[in-house]
């Protein structure tokens, strides 16, 4: 238990901003990346955080200390995101291959803007969130419940599911915890609990999706060949780097590639437009990621196009997700345009 958890009882004379601040502050990242989970938005969960607090902050003399400090601050969170989800038309964000069937060919249409896709989540903002189970109960370690195929899988779950979910199997609170945030009965709790649970099996036979341990030597050389391959434009060498299965998403494109051959045909025609890239190392969703910068025909500087999350399977690239949104570089603390040798531009 933290700290901050200790403290519990507040004499309301102390409820001041200062003290506030120093109850709630040390759970900010943690509950940025519950809103995450339960929304699919890294923009949406810091709007939801920035509600969360504003709630607490106007509610602090009320709160009487029965539980700790945290479990009500996830209570204020967990009830504006379902409150969120609930003013939605769809309640979920999603991943392109879970829309429909792999292309064949180059898109014939622009880009789905209309289609609420789920976000990349930068490692950065991982810090200082412990990596393990927070307790016994927990089902799953951080870097599990991070990862994007993981988020994208619980999106599918409707919002009572997926908050219940969080709670007890990646939080680890017990059924009866959950039902007094949540209201309703224990009973109720572990009947949702059971369907969420049924679902996961679904993508996951073996009950948990697979840890994404660290990059090991042989994969730290991979990631430099992807590196290489992709600032040469050597298409074989990056087709080299794939699983034979694997496969590769654009959003906010819908059309999404299943096994090498069609990568490489899908490319073999992207890349002439292409006039020269930089690729910067950076990690997101307990995964290695690129932020890549492009120079175009129609704009000549390396300007910021994508951001790459990718899936390793042993020496191999299983999946490639690339984030065609310029937007989130500023998440990942990057500018959106390298000067030729690779600093930023003013």
């Amino acid at each position: 238990m933290t700290a901050a958890e200790t403290s519990q009882q507040v004499p309301l004379p102390e409820r001041t901003s200062a003290a506030f601040e120093r109850l709630a502050e040390p759970f900010r990242r943690e509950l940025r990346l519950h809103c995450y989970r339960m929304l699919g938005s890294l923009h949406e969960a810091e709007d939801l955080v920035q509600e969360t607090y504003l709630r607490a902050w106007r509610s602090f003399d009320s709160f009487e200390g029965s539980g700790t400090f945290r479990s009500w601050l996830y209570r204020i969170a967990t009830n504006a995101c379902l409150n969120a989800l609930e003013s939605r038309k769809i309640a979920q964000r999603v991943l392109p291959d879970r829309q429909g069937p792999a292309a064949s060919g180059m898109p014939e249409s622009g880009p789905a803007t209309e289609i609420a896709w789920l976000e990349p989540y930068p490692d950065s903002q991982l810090d200082g969130i412990a990596d393990d189970r927070p307790n016994p109960e927990a089902r799953y370690v951080s870097r599990e419940a991070v990862q994007l195929a993981f988020v994208a899988t619980i999106q599918q779950l409707p919002p009572r599911q997926r908050a219940v979910l969080l709670l007890c199997d990646v939080l680890g609170w017990a059924a009866t915890e959950a039902a007094t945030l949540l209201g309703g009965s224990t009973a109720s709790i572990n009947s949702a609990l059971q369907r969420a649970r049924e679902t996961l099996a679904k993508r996951y036979p073996d009950g948990r999706p697979q840890v994404a341990a660290r990059p090991d030597t042989a994969q730290q050389e991979l990631l430099s060949r992807y590196l290489s391959a992709w600032e040469g434009h050597d298409l074989d060498g990056f087709v080299a780097l794939l699983k034979e299965d694997a496969t590769f998403t654009m959003p906010p494109w819908l059309q999404w590639y299943a096994g090498r051959e069609a990568i490489r045909s899908f490319f073999a025609i992207a890349w002439q437009s292409c006039r020269g890239m930089r690729l910067v190392p950076t990690a997101a969703n307990g995964q290695p990621a690129f932020a890549v910068y492009a120079r175009t025909e129609a704009d000549p500087r390396l300007a910021a196009n994508a951001i790459h999350v990718l899936t390793l399977e042993g020496e191999r690239i299983s999946t490639v997700t690339m984030f065609l949104e310029p937007r989130m570089f500023a998440e990942f603390g990057l500018p959106l345009v390298l000067e030729e040798d690779g600093t930023p531009t003013p």
